[in-house]
């Protein structure tokens, strides 16, 4: 793999990993149209890690709170003032432990899913990927469809609730970290399936968005950890300047490219990739 490959490799893994594209989808369609058959898997988890970077850089005051929730509630510790209390994930210390418990039942059941799609995707055919890039077009619409059905059906009564009523319950959790497993296949979309499925579950557009990022950071580690023996071997296929200049370039275009997507989530414009996706997808299946 040359330098300049890598970088084009990166760049648009921080595109594709955040807008609902699949980035595992197009680093498998760039990587046959490059010819580099023999990337090992452990190269696009590490370009992986650089946009897991950008997530945590990106939310770092949710996830610091996050954080002083969880050491509070371990060291029994009493209850601080909220700095914004209508913030669905850590608005206060309930919130913050509900979400706290939501991001390790999702992490729980996309562990199971992750590990058991990690000996299929191998074997997969490069048409399932194409396939994938229609599943996750038609995933947007549906869910877009879902959430201004919902919104309308609201009424003033519900939207007026406190945040204390609210949070991302257990089940709603276990939802999500189901359709998170399901965006480990190549072509599906990862943050595309998991604000879908945010969205399907009842959670706003909003708190649907930052929730998926946020556990996907866990996801990325452990994919990391598990292809973390591979790593003399990457060494050696790839090189370690092209490694390092694609965790660049892929985390400078992830950052830019989730600030981007999360105006759009608020907009409740995801449904818009899906005229990227499906004419993608159709072609793919019909041209490889």
């Amino acid at each position: 793999m040359s330098v300049l490959q890598s970088v084009l490799l990166g760049i648009l893994q921080g595109i594709a990993e955040f807008l609902p594209i699949s980035s595992s989808g197009h680093l498998a369609l760039a990587q046959h149209l490059f010819k580099l058959d023999d990337v090992p898997l452990l190269y696009d988890v590490i370009l992986h890690l650089a946009t897991l970077l950008a997530v945590v850089l990106f939310f770092r005051k949710k996830i610091w709170n996050l954080l002083c929730c969880f050491g509070r509630w371990i060291a029994r510790r009493p209850e601080v003032s909220a700095d914004n209390p209508e913030d669905l994930l850590c608005g206060n210390d309930t919130l913050g432990r509900k979400t706290i418990i939501a991001i390790i039942c999702a992490t729980f059941v996309t562990g199971i899913l992750g590990v058991a799609a990690s000996k299929l995707i191998p074997q997969l055919p490069l048409k399932f990927t194409c396939a994938g890039f229609i599943v996750t077009a038609g995933l947007l619409i549906f869910s877009s469809l879902w959430q201004k059905k919902q919104s309308n059906a609201s009424s003033a009564a519900d939207k007026s609730l406190s945040a204390e009523k609210k949070g991302i319950g257990a089940l709603q959790a276990l939802f999500v970290g189901f359709m998170q497993g399901i965006g480990t296949l190549p072509g599906i979309s990862r943050s595309g399936s998991t604000i879908a499925g945010a969205q399907l579950a009842g959670i706003d557009r909003t708190s649907a968005g930052e929730f998926s990022f946020i556990v996907s950071i866990p996801a990325i580690l452990g994919a990391f950890l598990l292809e973390a023996k591979d790593l003399g071997e990457m060494g050696s296929s790839v090189g370690v300047l092209p490694v390092v200049l694609g965790f660049v370039s892929a985390f400078i275009a992830g950052y830019i490219s989730l600030a981007f997507l999360m105006k759009l989530i608020k907009k409740g414009r995801l449904e818009w990739f899906a005229a990227y996706l499906i004419p993608l997808g159709i072609a793919g299946l019909f041209c490889l």
